[in-house]
């Protein structure tokens, strides 16, 4: 038991054995141990008393600053034993100077797993790095006159200090950075291992060219506009030598392993079903239609992939591409058709105007064969359509508006008057047929449109469709991709070298790899003067260069690469960062790699993540790797893929112009309602994507000053699910720093000591429990109690770390447990009430890890980090089946309106219906309390009824007023 000031006050624990007497200042009070019984009720008045401030920025900073001393605190980095390790990592971030709260989301998230992974006792990999190069930093050097290495160096410093505040635990002994050489020369070996494959090669096709940042775009950097995404000038198409990856040649591995990730939810269904999307494999037909011209110069057929050849018979109209080569050729000689194509790149993507091709007729391939209807046989219109594109099939459609969404509108615009052929029906009867507003899609029954096939099912028709025009040579059976090769040429200068020589004897030669890297040469000039283009070009000294290969005068290859081939494969530096001869070492990769969690946003589900995959599979067929993978998994480079919502900020738009405003324009002194200063009146609130020109950003390091790294983790986290867009909203987060705060001010008054053994102590009082006075059953009923809550947030909080999306609930999970423990301690032993703040403070390490350093610090009395190998996340033990509540809370109704709860004993178990509703009628009016608490609830009251419910907790009195 405890003496303040000389009078009791609390029990120390049952099992402890008498000891010294010795003290202890906590808050202004003296507390001394003595030895106690198990028959002394324990009090704690320290359990609700009140708490003092804390400076979280400054409690920060001193367990940063211990962390940095001894690496306590710090994951550790990966072992020897690939099952003891965990590989977690972040997207590296683009230096742009700052963070915003979406990196501090993301990193805060990676940074919780690694910090659970480590309790769970494994070893921890969790580095950071820079995606340094691309076209942000080049427009800035010209904007500001300064060399782009000297402003990303720059940003890299400041932003590497706002890491730092954030208490994560960064290996920063594996950090890399794209534009530093010593990466970029692997990223350039990596391209020649490719080009020695025949996977990177050169040839002329037509991009999208930028007139004004002058550098070929990517089709996703060209908005429905067709404007550059960036300097917004009206994109052209140009045709240029470019330099490709032959990731087609993975696409079927790229297209199965996807089964792999879908398993145990592994990677998001949204992201698997946009990378299959995006990989687009098809199995159809190719169809022949012959073309009749009238003094035209065309192909003598068009040549249309369809996936569905049952609707044949409903081909009303062909519909061309702009690229398509008989458009190219008929714009020659047509100034109409050239001036259209001139509009198409103005037009929105789902545009239905289209231009009727003059002079040239296209038939039907069915038109040939006896049984055809005559309406299939007539010749139809071909029209060059913005909603055909160039880059799937062969840039033809066969236009069917009875069976296509596109099709419909199409042929409703230019044929409004004319009706529409429905070749198939849902069933025989074709009750389709006359529902002409909407196009019948599914596959059905074939209609009297199509001739001898009536009555068919239209995926039997289709297969004899087939194959009767294969006989004809009008037909053949194919696979379509949507994927074409990896374009990586950029016309910039801040890039990685593409290592080539182009000599006009031996062509295009490899850098050989002991030249390696191919530096950038320095360019002062160019951003001094502002200068657009790609400064490349005019180096002189450096494009000039002799040939590898026979040693005559050659020209480097000025185009540099896609920055998305360095995010391809730097997951796989950082196991070994400092290796300066190869990429990484077969060892490094075989124990490290794959990684176990990758973190980023839903924007990269696409290109990275499919880049990514097809450079790891690829290098799992070099020499630079050794079985990384085997065989069950797939060769995959990120074993689960965790993608986390945006952020939005507050914003603020005045009623009248919908103008954004900033916050100085808003009266914010009634939060609830914000006024516009300059008229007085309510301005709109929404939550959107924070940017400058909404002025509803927020400050990370700012906010991270004034309320502290885990204050504000622990509120980012609860404010939404991790897939969810988070709303901020910093006028929540007083709430989170109130809990931190009452923890605190309830560890702070425990007494000092370690762990001790609650599952033992239940284990042998749970036997005494019959023999127990009414004292020692109160003590009984708020250890259980409390024990009970422990065991059951253990269960919730690790499915929440495993599961990592719903890490909210962690956060909730531990303030109701901070209210149990709070709320029985003053009735329940020692030693499961501090066994029960351990427990909670190890749960909480991973969301708030220098407040539960010092948490731990000051409940141990004793150096040593929570993060420390000897310290084990929480698991449920045993005792659950021991701490059946003795009694539970009965809720008495009358007519559905509350009356009355009362505790009432347990019951048997196996009791129900009559039987269990006597048995809860004969405890209420066994005790004096019931008795007179059920005699005032029916007072004035005729008995009709009464229903107990099956759970037993609730007793509803069907009455009448007397």
């Amino acid at each position: 038991m405890y003496l303040v000031n000389g009078r009791t006050l609390g029990l120390l624990g049952p099992s402890l054995a008498p000891t010294t007497i010795t003290s202890r200042y906590i808050g202004g009070i003296t507390y001394s141990k003595v030895p106690t019984r198990l028959s002394a009720v324990p009090r704690r008045p320290y359990a609700n008393s009140k708490p003092e401030s804390i400076d979280f920025p400054k409690l920060d900073a001193k367990w940063r600053k211990e962390w940095e001393s001894t690496r306590l605190g710090a994951v550790n980095e990966a072992g020897t034993n690939a099952r003891d390790k965990k590989y977690i990592l972040p997207m590296f971030p683009y230096p742009s100077g700052y963070l915003h709260l979406g990196h501090l989301r993301v990193y805060t998230i990676a940074d919780v797993i690694a910090r659970y992974q480590t309790l769970k006792g494994h070893d921890i990999l969790l580095p950071m790095g820079w995606d340094a190069f691309g076209l942000p930093a080049e427009n800035a050097a010209l904007e500001r006159g300064i060399n782009p290495h000297k402003w990303t160096k720059s940003n890299i410093e400041v932003m590497k200090e706002q890491l730092n505040l954030m208490n994560a635990s960064w290996d920063w002994s594996k950090e890399l950075t794209t534009c530093d050489p010593e990466f970029y020369k692997h990223t350039q070996r990596i391209f020649l291992l490719l080009h020695e494959r025949g996977l990177a090669y050169q040839q002329e096709a037509e991009v999208n060219y930028d007139p004004v940042d002058k550098t070929v775009l990517a089709n996703e950097q060209v908005d429905s506009n067709g404007c550059s995404w960036r300097s917004g000038a009206k994109v052209e198409k140009r045709r240029l030598k470019q330099w490709f990856l032959k990731i087609t040649e993975f696409r079927e591995e790229l297209l199965e392993d996807l089964e792999i990730l879908g398993k145990e939810g592994a990677w998001p269904p949204r992201v698997l079903s946009m990378q299959k999307n995006w990989l687009g494999k098809s199995v159809g037909a190719m169809i022949k239609f012959p073309v009749l011209s009238y003094g035209q110069d065309v192909h003598a057929a068009i040549e249309i992939f369809t996936t569905r050849p049952d609707t044949l018979f409903g081909t009303q109209y062909v519909a061309l591409a702009a690229t398509h080569p008989t458009v190219k050729n008929l714009a020659n000689a047509d100034p109409e058709l050239q001036a259209f194509l001139d509009t198409i790149p103005g037009l929105p993507p789902d545009s239905k105007i289209g231009y009727m091709l003059p002079h040239i007729r296209a038939v039907n391939p069915l038109a040939y064969h006896e049984g055809t209807p005559d309406a299939t046989k007539e010749s139809i219109p071909i029209y060059v359509a913005p909603y055909v594109l160039g880059d799937y099939g062969v840039g033809a459609v066969m236009g069917v508006p009875g069976h296509d969404h596109r099709d419909h509108a199409f042929w409703k615009q230019h044929h409004r008057d004319e009706p529409v052929r429905v070749v198939l029906a849902s069933s025989e009867d074709e009750t389709t047929t006359a529902m002409l507003n909407e196009p019948f899609v599914n596959h059905g029954v074939m209609t009297d449109h199509s001739g001898p096939f009536k009555g068919n099912s239209s995926q039997e028709a289709g297969e004899m469709l087939v194959s009767m025009l294969e006989k004809s040579n009008l037909a053949g059976r194919v696979e379509k991709w949507r994927l074409r090769d990896w374009l990586i040429s950029r016309q910039r200068y801040w890039g990685t070298p593409i290592p080539i020589v182009h000599c006009k004897l031996c062509g295009a030669v490899p850098v050989p790899e002991d030249q390696l890297p191919v530096k950038l040469p320095e360019v002062d000039a160019h951003w001094a003067e502002g200068n657009t283009g790609n400064p490349l070009d005019k180096a002189s000294e450096w494009v000039n260069t002799s040939c590898p290969k026979c040693g005559g005068s050659a020209k480097r290859e000025t185009d540099t690469m896609d920055t998305f081939v360095d995010s391809s494969w730097y997951y796989m530096r950082y196991p070994d960062a400092q290796n300066r001869k190869l990429p990484f070492s077969p060892d490094s990769a075989k124990k490290i790699l794959p990684v176990d969690f990758y973190i980023g946003g839903i924007e990269h589900a696409i290109l990275h993540l499919l880049y990514a995959r097809f450079i790891y599979k690829f290098l799992n067929t070099t020499p630079l790797v050794s079985e990384i993978a085997n065989a069950t998994s797939g060769h995959e480079p990120f074993k689960r893929l965790i993608t986390q919502g945006m952020v939005h900020g507050l914003t603020y738009t005045d009623p009248e112009t919908e103008k954004f405003l900033k916050p100085e324009e808003v009266d914010l002194s009634d939060p609830a309602r914000p006024q516009v200063i300059a008229s007085g009146k309510l301005a709109n609130t929404s939550f959107e994507k924070m940017s400058k020109s909404k002025f509803n950003g927020v400050d990370p390091t700012t906010f991270l000053a004034e309320h502290g790294a885990d204050t504000t983790r622990a509120h980012m986290l609860f404010q939404a699910p991790v897939a969810d867009v988070l709303n901020w909203d910093d006028t929540k987060i007083p709430g989170v720093t109130r809990w931190l705060t009452r923890l605190h001010g309830l560890i702070s008054a425990l007494p000092q000591g370690v762990e001790g053994d609650s599952s033992e102590y239940f284990q042998k009082t749970a036997l005494k429990i019959s023999s127990m006075s009414p004292v020692e059953l109160e003590t009984w009923d708020a250890d259980s109690r409390m024990w009970r809550d422990v065991q059951k947030t253990i269960k919730s909080v690790t499915g929440s770390y495993e599961n990592v999306y719903s890490l909210n609930t962690v956060v909730s999970d531990l303030m109701q447990l901070t209210h149990s423990i709070a709320g029985n301690a003053p009735k329940a032993t020692e030693t499961v009430v501090r066994d029960a703040y351990f427990n909670l403070i190890k749960m909480l390490a991973p969301v708030a890890p220098a407040f539960a350093e010092e948490c731990w610090s000051t409940m141990r009395g004793v150096k040593g980090s929570i993060f420390d190998k000897s310290t084990k996340f929480p698991r449920e033990d045993s005792t659950m089946p021991l701490l059946t509540p003795r009694t539970q809370p009965v809720a008495v109704q009358l007519n559905g309106k509350f009356r009355f709860v009362i505790d009432l004993p347990t019951p048997p178990k196996g009791l129900e219906g009559e039987v269990l509703k006597n048995w809860v009628m004969s405890h209420i009016s066994g005790t004096e309390e019931g008795k007179r608490k059920w005699e005032k609830a029916i007072r004035g009251v005729t008995l009709n009824k009464i229903i107990l419910a099956k759970t037993g907790k609730t007793l509803n009195i069907v009455g009448s007023m007397k």
